[in-house]
């Protein structure tokens, strides 16, 4: 998961203790990678004017590409990206 991701999952968080909710998350196998040069510009080569795509989609379906991972998502529309690997969870 990029670093940009993380960012994302814990702010959405209200009431919650976000440091132990980042070992929860490590203990679950998730690995946490930093977001440089190479992302910012992978990243911002994905966006695309009129789409939902939103820079957090953009960090994780560039990381995801960089590594051969597979992009987790919960909305549907996501896994329209062609060079990724994407499953929707729900």
């Amino acid at each position: 998961m990029s670093c940009v991701n993380l960012s994302e999952v814990l702010q959405k968080q209200h009431d919650v203790d976000t440091e132990r909710l980042e070992y929860d998350l490590q203990a679950l196998g998730i690995h946490f990678r930093g977001f440089d040069v190479p992302d910012a510009r992978a990243t911002a080569e994905r966006w695309v004017p009129r789409t939902a795509l939103s820079f957090g989609d953009r960090a994780c379906l560039a990381l995801a590409a960089r590594i051969g991972g597979t992009a987790v998502t919960t909305e549907q529309w996501f896994a329209a990206a062609p060079d990724v690997s994407v499953a929707a969870i729900r």
